[in-house]
């Protein structure tokens, strides 16, 4: 049993390895992220090889996650060029909901508890939507730091600002997953210990 509701995020080596000084170990955290990464990949494979036309109980779970990012995310925000980018913003999302839904097995590793983990798939987000931004608008997503309708002596001021308020949106992401994994679990673990 865990003494301490911030036991159940440290981080242990399973495979100790060393390469000078930088440590290459494969921990628990590790482990954790290659099982939701296959997890998820296998069963979404597993499903979509074997659907029917009726769907059972699996297939309507998919096809539901599908559908929702699908129609929520792709369709409403994103409209004209939505559907080319549907499977990085879906393998995000199945990534993100197997970690924090294994997160919630007891005695287990929430992967998502790690600021490691939400900054580092917020900067892969964040450098594929400028990549994406860059590539469809060119420089003119540069207009992004200038208001339009702004003056002109304001500008210098302006896009420093913009730009700050812009590259912040990483640690954001990064810390609103992070807080939100770590305080929900914190707050399950002590109410178990209560009860």
């Amino acid at each position: 049993m865990f003494q301490s509701p911030l036991e159940q995020f440290s981080v242990y080596k399973i495979i100790p390895l060393g390469l000078g000084v930088v440590d290459l170990s494969f921990t628990n955290s590790s482990l954790l992220v290659v099982l939701c990464s296959f997890l998820g990949l296998s069963l979404c494979s597993l499903i979509c090889s074997n659907s029917k036309l009726i769907p059972g109980a699996w297939q309507s779970f998919v096809e539901g996650l599908y559908t929702f990012i699908y129609l929520n995310v792709v369709v409403e925000n994103i409209k004209k060029d939505g559907p080319k980018h549907f499977p990085f913003l879906f393998s995000i999302f199945a990534f993100v909901l197997a970690c924090n839904l294994i997160g919630m097995i007891p005695y287990s590793f929430t992967v998502t508890s790690h600021i490691v983990i939400t900054f580092g798939l917020a900067v892969v987000a964040f450098v594929g939507v400028n990549v994406i931004g860059i590539r469809i608008h060119g420089f003119r997503m540069l207009s992004l730091f200038l208001p339009s309708g702004a003056p002109l002596s304001l500008a210098p001021l302006l896009i420093v600002i913009e730009l700050v308020s812009y590259s912040f949106r990483v640690i954001s992401l990064a810390l609103r997953l992070f807080a939100n994994m770590m305080s929900g679990h914190c707050l399950l673990k002590i109410l178990a210990g209560f009860a």
